[in-house]
């Protein structure tokens, strides 16, 4: 892949080339060669993949040649999100591995698009999924920190996502949509925090991290596997819940083919733990250890969910979102990979935030395409809203925009953000707008999870000429930087900032006595 020149240094010697790739390039990478590297190496290794499909469970819908397509909805689609657990913008060969095998989840982008620049909301998990389910800043809605200001939320916290927001679930299933959500839920462990309490119809899966087992000292209970909202088994078998996962999914499809549905699934991999789980027919078998055995099973679950629609024939009305929560946090040895981004999961660098994402939806969306607009995951409710019939909701502000016109590859359609906020849990460290991003100067910027702070000064990056935030042009463009600070001021006023809040935030919800989920025999 980017193999940058020079030599190795000693501490990745060990990675071999694959791993290292561009840890070491002379010049900035643009996005424009990041494309053609996709389109030169990853769409033709995945047209290679495709040889038997049997490995991958279904076959190709549209000529990617023939970008015209008719996108006027009709009925009411189906809605599918598979969102991963940590998994880097560079750990899916779509997006440029060549390290993961990855043959369903590349299809997809072959025969949908593939988005280059998708942000999650913060570079953690319970924020980021609070953005996903409401279409909110996390501190819109005072998800950006756990109840005692950690940077998620424990087992048996207070705190959890107001039931007073309005979530994705509970548009769709106000238009008669059956809801579903199967895999890692992290908004609050407390019943009145719930997916069933959310808008979901159905609840299988784990509350919150699978690194979150029971401890010493603690009042943790052993991870809990839920049904709904009762537990049925603990400690959860972590190395079977993606198997578990895809069969309840595929369940879920069956039941409801002959009605509008909406299926989240938020995989529990690859996870927070130092090792990640992956069932046996797939444990042992990557080329990357634990982290790429849990990649190459999601991308068996993708497999099994795409070949239950279209062996239902619901493929063509059925939109498919395909991404994660945040970037590859940083492992030693090093395991999953954000390249050809900066940085970690955890932080506010393009490889804590940016994701990968692929939509697919054959009738719709057009195949082999990819669009380098900014767009979120706070877009998929209002997008989601518009497609049902239906639209966001209107006595109170949402932070994300219907992008259905850059998804169905409308000509000249363009990112509707002016501008986009990167929060580390309470506070601003950086604005994006249009290819310009700063890293705001902060006298306490704070650095890592456990609250620690250091001075740090301004930088300013083209992200459309430099993806991986190597040449810092703060000093050459002092207008770009005056008006970026200007917008970090209105996200002050309106959002908040250490310290000080924001006028225009909502309340999270908490609950006096929170109690533990437990097994009852």
């Amino acid at each position: 892949m980017f193999v940058r020149k020079g030599k190795i240094s000693n501490n990745l010697k060990h990675l071999g080339p694959q791993r290292v790739e561009r840890l070491q390039h002379s010049k900035p990478l643009s996005r424009r060669h990041f494309l053609s590297h996709l389109i030169k190496v990853g769409v033709a290794g995945t047209a290679a993949s495709f040889a038997s499909p049997s490995t991958i469970g279904f076959q190709s819908v549209a000529n990617p040649n023939n970008k015209t397509i008719n996108s006027s909805i009709t009925t009411r689609p189906n809605f599918i999100i598979i969102l991963c657990d940590n998994l880097g913008y560079g750990d899916v060969g779509c997006f440029g591995s060549s390290l993961h095998r990855t043959p369903n989840i590349d299809r997809l982008a072959v025969e949908g698009m593939l988005f280059t620049d998708f942000y999650a909301t913060s570079g953690v998990c319970t924020p980021s999924r609070a953005s996903l389910m409401t279409g909110c800043y996390p501190r819109r809605i005072n998800m950006h920190i756990g109840e005692n200001g950690q940077p998620v939320l424990k087992p048996v916290s207070k705190k959890g996502l107001n039931p007073k927001e309005t979530t994705i679930a509970e548009i769709l299933k106000s238009k008669g949509y059956a809801t579903a959500c199967i895999g890692k839920w992290h908004l609050g462990d407390q019943l009145s925090f719930l997916p069933t309490r959310q808008g979901f119809d159905y609840y299988f899966g784990i509350p919150y991290s699978d690194d979150m087992t029971a401890q010493p000292n603690r009042n943790w209970p052993p991870l809990p596997l839920m049904e709904n909202e009762k537990v049925i088994h603990a400690p959860a078998n972590r190395n079977v819940l993606t198997k578990l996962y895809t069969e309840k999914a595929v369940e879920f499809i069956k039941a409801n083919k002959n009605k509008p549905f909406f299926l989240y699934l938020p995989h529990a991999m690859p996870g927070s733990t130092r090792s990640p789980f992956a069932s046996e027919t797939f444990r042992g078998k990557s080329r990357n250890g634990p982290w790429g055995d849990s990649v190459e099973e999601i991308d068996f679950s993708t497999g099994r969910i795409i070949a239950a629609l279209k062996h239902l024939g619901l493929e063509n009305n059925t939109l498919v979102v395909w991404t994660s929560d945040n970037g590859a946090p940083r492992r030693n040895p090093l395991q999953g990979s954000n390249l050809p981004l900066a940085g970690w999961g955890y932080t506010t660098a393009e490889g804590g935030q940016r994701v990968p994402c692929v939509m697919w939806w054959p009738s719709k969306i057009p195949a082999g395409t990819t669009c380098s607009e900014l767009c979120t995951t706070m877009d998929l409710l209002p997008t989601f809203a518009k497609l049902a019939g239906t639209s966001s909701p209107q006595d109170r502000i949402i932070d994300g925009h219907d992008i259905w016109p850059l998804a169905s590859g409308r000509h000249n359609a363009k990112s509707p953000y002016k501008a986009f906020y990167y929060y580390y849990m309470e506070q601003l460290q950086a604005i994006r707008s249009g290819k310009w991003k700063l890293y705001l100067p902060l006298k306490a910027k704070l650095h890592i999870l456990r609250r620690q702070t250091k001075p740090s000064s301004a930088e300013l990056y083209d992200l459309t000429e430099d993806i991986g935030e190597t040449r810092n042009l703060v000093a050459e463009y002092p207008d770009i930087v005056k008006h970026l600070l200007a917008i970090a001021k209105k996200a002050r006023d309106d959002l908040g900032d250490m310290g000080r809040p924001g006028k225009n935030q909502r309340p999270a919800a908490f609950v006096d006595k929170p109690t533990p989920r437990l097994l009852k025999m």
